[in-house]
């Protein structure tokens, strides 16, 4: 497999949001690493093109998006639609989650985010680790 080229400081950014992640950011990490959903090879901050995803499972080409209040502001809820739009076009799903969703509901995330991955043969199979 050949290395792609990742500019540097999307590299430095990516490593910087690894290691701040929010509280819900980190919940919902326990649950994806490891392959640990239906075996499913997740990434945390991960860089697609321009942007970084919070979580990208190449597999699936699903990437989750955990918002905080500041997606409410006009400005960034632009921003977010626009790039899910772009993402979107590469054929990326995307599921967005409130990090109140995580924090309060994290069955019911782990279910939507188990439904939108394409695996057969899971039916009553239990998605949480």
């Amino acid at each position: 497999m050949e290395k792609r080229y990742l500019p540097p400081e999307i590299l430095k950014r990516c490593r910087e949001l690894r290691s701040s992640q929010t509280p819900a950011e980190l919940k919902l990490w326990t649950c994806l690493r490891n392959k640990q959903l239906f075996g499913f090879k997740f990434r945390r901050q991960h860089p697609i093109g321009k942007f970084i995803v919070d979580f990208y499972c190449h597999e699936a080409k699903l990437a989750i998006e955990l918002d905080g209040g500041g997606h409410t502001e006009p400005a960034q809820a632009k921003y977010d639609n626009e790039r899910t739009d772009s993402l979107e076009v590469e054929g990326i799903r995307i599921l967005r989650f409130w990090n109140t969703d995580v924090l309060g509901n994290l069955e019911g995330v782990i279910e939507t985010i188990a439904e939108a991955l394409p695996h057969p043969g899971t039916e009553g199979a239990d998605p949480l680790p």
